[in-house]
């Protein structure tokens, strides 16, 4: 599979080794405990430490993410959310003493991870995503780089392969958040990173219906040392979300490629429209992240958010209200379209009518159509009628 390209490797990633009247992909494994007559050993003991099913979905997911010509594949370890994966890198590190270096323009929940870090004695440096800011922040106490490119929610893109040859030449580990790219859109340890971290709650399984959390490495020690901090904590996974989420993958290549298509086409509209400020998504040309994105993301999959500012709160509300075709809803992804006024929830250094668009998998046209007609009505102070889709 390692010569396979991207769709082939998503729709045959994890299987099994196909059997005579069994399904192609084997369903979820509820077990609490597993039958071990008298001294029998066998890879699966207690429901805490290993499941069949989260097995099969690790086994794909590590396929997703080993770098072309590795010579080895990576190993993934599933959580019960990205921020379950997100702590369990950070965690199972750093020590008191240790530093660690995080975005400060990444994910809202980061400042909490922040604080908690720094109550237990270590000390935290941040820097935005874009820029050599992290640089100068890197020295031999550094234990930990945490970046996130693209950054949501404003989607900015650090350098990751200059970045973590600079973090390991002082020693430190590289952890990447790569949920907004997926590991079709981007490969982490491709790039050098020692960890590849996701939120497969959104893009990579794609359906807005489970919350899942990975981390994937190439490196025997580190893996064993997450899993094991999975173990402690009883981080679990479900199976059934387990099952879902490697049944997902199988539409991850035309889910990312359709989604960025008209993510792209999107923010080309939004760029006409004078009341539409701050735009940006790392595949229009033009965008501060462009240059750096043409370079480390792969196949013009630049990832399915758009962000934008309109002039104030209320005239993001009646934009959103005035949508037909998606959302109003936060998290991404997923292949129905949402779009939120990310200032609502805190947390997030942006202006009142800050947009996070997430293109579905809807028509490009409708999609588009749809969004000019929100903007004109919420131009003209909102006038339009409810949707029928929204009844």
């Amino acid at each position: 599979m390692s010569t396979a390209g991207d769709g082939t490797r998503a729709v045959r990633a994890g299987l099994p080794e196909p059997r005579p009247g069994e399904p192609a992909l084997p369903g979820p494994a509820f077990a609490a405990h597993y039958w071990l007559p008298g001294e029998a050993d066998g890879p699966y003991t207690y429901g805490r430490e290993a499941n069949p099913t989260w097995t099969a979905l690790e086994s794909a997911l590590g396929e997703l993410e080993t770098p072309d010509g590795a010579g080895r594949t990576a190993r993934a370890v599933s959580f019960p959310s990205g921020m379950a994966a997100v702590c369990a890198v950070a965690l199972s590190l750093l020590r008191p003493g240790d530093a660690a270096v995080l975005p400060s323009d990444g994910y809202q929940l980061l400042p909490a991870l922040r604080e908690l870090l720094a109550g237990f004695g270590v000390g935290v440096r941040t820097a935005p995503t874009r820029g050599d800011a992290q640089l100068a922040l890197l020295d031999e106490r550094v234990r930990l780089l945490w970046l996130e490119s693209p950054c949501n929610p404003g989607l900015d893109v650090c350098d990751i392969r200059r970045l973590a040859e600079a973090a390991h030449r002082v020693g430190a580990l590289v952890a990447v958040d790569n949920t907004l790219a997926t590991p079709l859109g981007q490969r982490p340890l491709e790039l050098g990173a020692d960890f590849s971290v996701a939120s497969g709650t959104k893009a990579l399984t794609g359906h807005g219906d489970l919350l899942l959390g990975y981390v994937a490495t190439l490196d025997a020690g580190l893996d064993a040392g997450v899993r094991s901090w999975r173990r402690l904590t009883g981080a679990i996974p479900g199976p059934m979300e387990a099952w879902l989420a490697h049944r997902s993958l199988a539409t991850l290549q035309l889910r990312v490629d359709r989604q960025a298509a008209t993510a792209r086409a999107l923010a080309a509209a939004l760029r006409e429209r004078p009341e539409v400020t701050g735009l940006r998504y790392p595949g229009l040309a033009g965008d501060p992240a462009h240059p750096v994105a043409v370079r480390q993301m792969r196949a013009g999959r630049y990832g399915c958010v758009v962000s934008f500012v309109l002039p104030g709160r209320e005239h993001a509300q009646r934009f959103l209200s005035a949508l037909r075709l998606v959302d109003e809803a936060t998290s991404f992804g997923g292949v129905r379209s949402t779009a939120e006024r990310r200032a609502r929830w805190g947390g997030d250094a942006v202006p009142e009518g800050f947009i996070r668009f997430s293109v579905g998998a809807e028509d490009a046209e409708d999609l588009v159509a749809d969004v000019l007609a929100a903007l004109d009505d919420a131009a003209r102070g909102g006038t339009a009628q409810a949707s029928p889709l929204r009844a």
